[in-house]
């Protein structure tokens, strides 16, 4: 943008300086202003939760290895849960606004950004693209208002990245009600969630519908893994299912097989892509705020050509980052993305992350592995971004059967 462009825009626009006095340096390209005025508005008063509630506390619950619960109903305050239904019309929002949203959460907190995450992206989307117009009505709006915490119950202990095929949790259909067993593995916040979306197979037509199962219904436990090495704030849960009995009114209505499961999980990479972003940019900013301070040799170690070398490439890693999770949200907006598409981006930008950490890693030396320096955190929580919603060379795969037509999974 110009400075005439900027000038001729500030005059217009009575708040654009002070948004600009808090524009992003890690944006180079300025791809925050393909936002409206009301969505960065809203993205500065996140920060500013962020800064201010979630950073000073973030390092002592990931080392409790505990959930920081009594921040899910500020999030949604600051009308975090939306994801742009019509029934929440009220926080009405891009999916480019909700992609810098799970960016600046992540840039803070991966696990509170995860604990959103799960909510937001994945229940509510379930309920959202898979529910009757009477579940959408009844469920959504009170869980943008975060009175219901969701968490979504695919991933299984002998079944991961072949979940499509090898789901082994059953429903069976017993009158007016459906009858459930199985177990699940990994499940976020699954342990103090309101309701569970578990995915199973009919045992009648073999194919995978979903269940909306209250916390609590007899047979359904929860079980907070432990001994987590990343996203130690996040409570994951081993789930077990013995003939737990839902009303066939808890159905998903709109599901009819693993084809409906896998628009959620597209929607869902972009989410877990811009979260990778945001988590290298947290150390990045580390590293940066490091390299400017930390003195060796008497000057500080970011007049040395190597280590200003590796920030640069930790920025540009993170632009093209940038770049590839705007246009793929745009192409969200418009309901145009693909699997794909959104596959391509979680795969790529994930494995981008990984390297940014690496080197503010590298950048920090021995302080690099001590929580109170800001990267250790990141560096450790890059390792869960990096492998779920998809590891890198299963999303590659998805990629490689779109260029050659042929599918190479097993």
């Amino acid at each position: 943008m110009t400075i005439a462009a900027v000038t001729a825009l500030e005059a217009q626009d009575p708040i654009t300086e002070d948004l600009t006095a808090e524009a992003d340096p890690v944006d180079f390209y300025g791809y925050r202003d393909l936002l409206t005025t009301d969505e960065r508005a809203r993205l500065a008063a996140l920060r500013d939760f962020l800064e201010t509630e979630v950073a000073p506390i973030a390092d002592d619950y990931w080392e409790r290895a505990e959930c920081p619960r009594h921040l899910f109903r500020p999030l949604a305050d600051l009308g975090m849960y939306s994801a742009g239904f019509p029934e929440v019309a009220e926080f009405d929002n891009s999916a480019l606004f909700r992609g810098w949203v799970s960016y600046e959460m992540a840039r803070v907190d991966s696990s509170v950004g995860t604990m959103a995450g799960v909510h937001s992206g994945l229940a509510m989307n379930a309920v959202a693209l898979g529910g009757s117009d009477e579940q959408r009505a009844d469920l959504l709006p009170r869980m943008a208002r975060g009175e219901i915490v969701g968490a979504f119950g695919l991933t299984e202990p002998f079944s991961g990245s072949d979940t499509a095929r090898g789901i082994r949790t059953t429903a069976r259909r017993d009158g007016d009600e459906w009858v459930l067993n199985g177990a699940k593995r990994w499940i976020g916040n699954a342990t103090w969630a309101d309701i569970v979306i578990i995915w199973a197979r009919d045992v009648a037509d073999g194919n995978v519908k979903g269940f909306l199962v209250a916390g609590g219904t007899p047979g359904f436990t929860a079980t907070k893994i432990e001994r987590k090495q990343s996203l130690r704030a996040v409570e994951n849960a081993d789930i077990t299912l013995t003939d737990v009995r839902v009303p066939e009114s808890s159905r998903l209505a709109r599901v009819r097989s693993f084809r409906d499961v896998a628009l959620i999980l597209r929607q869902t990479r972009c989410d877990v892509a811009w979260q990778a972003l945001g988590n290298g940019v947290g150390a990045y900013e580390a590293a940066v705020a490091y390299a400017r301070t930390r003195e060796q040799f008497g000057k500080p170690i970011g007049a040395n050509q190597l280590v200003q070398s590796k920030l640069v490439s930790c920025l540009t890693e993170i632009t093209a980052s940038i770049a590839l999770c705007t246009r793929t949200a745009q192409l969200q907006d418009v309901g145009t993305l693909t699997d794909q598409q959104s596959a391509m981006a979680k795969a790529t930008v994930s494995e981008r992350m990984r390297r940014v950490v690496s080197l503010c890693r590298e950048i920090l030396g021995g302080n690099g592995i001590q929580l109170d320096y800001g990267v250790a955190r990141h560096f450790a929580d890059a390792e869960a971004i990096y492998t779920y919603e998809g590891t890198y060379d299963m999303n590659n795969l998805i990629v490689g059967r779109e260029i050659t037509g042929i599918p190479a999974f097993a």
